[in-house]
């Protein structure tokens, strides 16, 4: 694996000099925001979290203060409520971390302007809008060589029909964050040909038309789809972690992993190496893959330009990836790393459900159910050590279901 070059050694030490104080802001305290909290938390660096919303971070030990604004949904609003916050309470050069797409964007896009004050995590825009927009994601994957689903991006009803004979198919945003806030879906399946056209309608009125994604279904669930996951310096990972999704909700377009385990997965990595380098991408990311059942091909399917959901996995199999994140902009130098195969994440408040659906629907047996909580080593909020967020969030849930799918 390839290492730090000496000029970049440098910096990294003389920077760190001039400032060990700095804390972080993580903007969203969902169970993402949670595990940033904790990494850094539990090395005495003060964490502040900004949420517009009741969350679970509010009741962790290892976050100093929360603090409520109007909304982290609006680019404009959350940029100007983080650079309120950072006058306010005195937290300039403090790292700036996001944990949903909508900051990404709002950071990245006013990156020149967020900088003047803290450490921004995000990379610029003309980097980050290829993971950002999955249409110019595809577009690019498929320039690269990169194999993808089949996708269609229809100007018209008309080109719509011209699909018919392709189905099933599904529907898809290219900006996720506008269609999953008004639908609460990642995707939707259309079986026929009337279900094509309705649905297409459907999300017409949710988002611009050509926002709108036609693509092929891969055959397969949770068990055929893996991440790659890594800190990226300049184009080059350094620190390393590859992983399948056994389960997750709904089964086949997962808005979210319910169990996640480490493995080696060579043939992804090759991949995603290939379109980091060619966006020059510098900071954390997670890329997802499905694998074709049908000729054995793995197909990109998302880059998440953040922290993802399931990214304490990285702690427990050996890379702290909030820790390198903050190391990186504290001038710290990072040594290159990777993660250990067989290592377990689970979110227990929706595994149980999805496993008990996956019993009855004959695609998870009891055997391989127990396997996956003897692997397991992290849950997504439960901590032994930082207890009380757990026991909110079982509290919480009715509050958490209507806030993130019907609210």
């Amino acid at each position: 694996m390839a290492t730090i070059p000496q000029e970049r050694q440098s910096l990294h030490v003389e920077t760190a000099l001039e400032d060990t104080t700095a804390g972080a802001i993580v903007v969203g305290g969902d169970h993402p925001g949670l595990g940033i909290a904790r990494s850094l938390g539990r090395r005495g660096i003060p964490v502040y979290i900004v949420e517009d919303q009741y969350c679970v971070s509010s009741f962790s030990k290892y976050v100093t203060k929360v603090v409520r604004v109007e909304s982290i949904l609006d680019e404009r609003k959350t940029v100007d409520a983080v650079l309120e916050i950072g006058r306010r309470y005195g937290l300039q050069n403090w790292v700036l971390f996001p944990t949903r797409d909508e900051h990404v964007a709002a950071f990245s896009r006013y990156r020149s302007e967020l900088v003047e004050f803290f450490r921004v995590t995000t990379g610029d825009w003309d980097s980050v809008e290829w993971a950002w927009d999955k249409k110019k994601t595809y577009e690019l994957a498929e320039k690269l060589g990169i194999p993808c689903p089949k996708t269609f991006t229809p100007k018209s009803k008309d080109e719509v029909s011209a699909l018919f004979p392709r189905l099933p198919l599904a529907i898809k945003p290219a900006i996720k964050e506008n269609f999953f806030y008004a639908t609460g879906a990642k995707a939707w399946r259309a079986d026929t040909a009337q279900q094509l056209t309705s649905l297409y309608d459907k999300a017409s009125k949710q988002i611009k038309p050509e926002e709108i994604l036609i693509q092929e279904i891969i055959p397969g669930d949770g068990n055929e789809q893996y991440s790659y996951c890594a800190y990226v310096l300049e184009g080059v990972p350094y620190c390393v972690l590859t992983a399948r999704r056994a389960r997750q909700h709904p089964r086949e377009f997962g808005r979210a992993a319910t169990y996640v385990e480490t493995i080696e997965a060579p043939e992804i990595a090759e991949y995603s190496e290939r379109f980091l380098k060619a966006i020059n991408y510098h900071g954390v990311v997670e890329i997802e893959f499905k694998r074709d059942p049908r000729n054995g091909e793995y197909k990109l399917l998302d880059v998440n330009a953040r922290t993802w959901g399931f990214h304490t996995i990285g702690f427990a199999s050996g890379i702290d990836f909030p820790y390198l994140v903050y190391s990186d902009k504290m001038g710290m130098p990072i040594e290159p790393m990777r993660a250990k195969p067989g290592v377990g994440w689970l979110r227990m408040v929706s595994d149980i459900p999805t496993a008990i659906s996956d019993f009855f629907h004959g695609s998870l047996s009891i055997g391989t159910y127990l396997k996956s909580l003897r692997a397991t080593r992290v849950e997504s909020v439960f901590n032994w050590r930082d207890p009380l967020p757990s026991l909110a969030e079982i509290v919480m849930l009715p509050y958490l279901a209507a806030k993130k799918y019907l609210g």
